[in-house]
């Protein structure tokens, strides 16, 4: 099993990968630092300096239609900021 689903291609990672040399994943929910640095190595053959992770909750929303109420929420995922070493650097667009 992976434990990086894909990259995160969004304007703000986009700078942060050009001005930071930090690149942005979207990652398993149960996946560790350690698991997430080892797989970025073993993928891409960079050496990673840092790796943070994040979780984001799901949203709740609430609709009035006319057949009445429906609620529903997003998904739930999370995210792992990768900062690899100084001269290194990651091909995201070759690599899908």
């Amino acid at each position: 099993m992976s434990v990086i689903l894909k990259p995160l291609i969004t304007e703000k990672s986009t700078d942060q990968s050009e001005v930071q040399n930090t690149f942005t994943f979207l990652v398993d929910v149960k996946a560790n630092k350690v698991q997430i640095k080892n797989e970025i190595e073993s993928t891409y053959n960079v050496s990673v300096d840092k790796v943070r992770t994040l979780r984001v909750l799901p949203k709740y929303k609430t609709r009035y239609t006319k057949t009445g109420i429906v609620s529903g929420k997003t998904n739930a995922y999370k995210k792992a900021m990768i900062k690899v070493a100084e001269g290194d650097t990651l091909d995201l667009y070759n690599n899908l």
